[in-house]
């Protein structure tokens, strides 16, 4: 039998038949977002950062010193690659991580318990306030951590990983309910 994976989403297979509706615990799967990795040029850090802040048209997710994840839901990856590139012109490497990449958004009531059994941060809203990011470990796998709601979350994954995440979060949200699909 012959496949064709280009355009086919890690989860499709754990996500293929009839929806149920979602419960008050939700991971919804996002299908068709653009991911990009914003790099700054040696010495622009700081004025790579204060451009990416100034706009509200894409998510911006801290990952490193200098270095950030960009999210939109609105362009395709070539249309976010240009937007960031006449954002911040040459002072930033810019890498297209659409494709390699599996967000998860979290919401629900019981959100910080779910992460809280495979994730080792402090998820209070006082010390992991709205708009904040990180870097943490998911039980054995790397995530970029976004608190995007006062009870929501995204996390953003390998894709050779998501099967994995997947299981795992369906299993640590198991009695409260969680329910999932992709995102619409």
């Amino acid at each position: 039998m012959i496949r064709d994976y280009y355009n086919r989403h890690a989860l499709d297979e754990k996500l293929r038949g009839a929806p149920r509706p979602p419960s008050a615990n939700h991971l919804a799967i996002g299908h068709r977002q653009a991911v990009a990795m914003a790099l700054a040029m040696a010495g622009e850090e700081e004025a790579v950062e204060k451009l990416l802040s100034s706009t509200t048209e894409f998510a911006v997710r801290f990952s490193a010193p200098g270095e950030w994840l960009v999210v939109s839901e609105n362009d395709t990856p070539e249309g976010l690659q240009r937007r960031l590139d006449a954002l911040c012109s040459a002072r930033v490497y810019i890498v297209d991580q659409s494709e390699a990449r599996v967000l998860f958004r979290l919401s629900g009531p019981s959100t910080r318990r779910i992460l809280a059994k495979g994730i080792g941060l402090d998820l209070h809203p006082t010390a992991f306030a709205v708009g904040t990011s990180a870097n943490a470990f998911c039980g054995h796998i790397a995530v970029n951590l976004a608190r995007t709601g006062e009870d929501a979350f995204e996390l953003i994954a390998p894709r050779s990983f998501a099967e994995s995440l997947f299981d795992d979060l369906m299993t640590m949200g198991r009695e409260y309910d969680l329910t999932a699909a992709f995102a619409a």
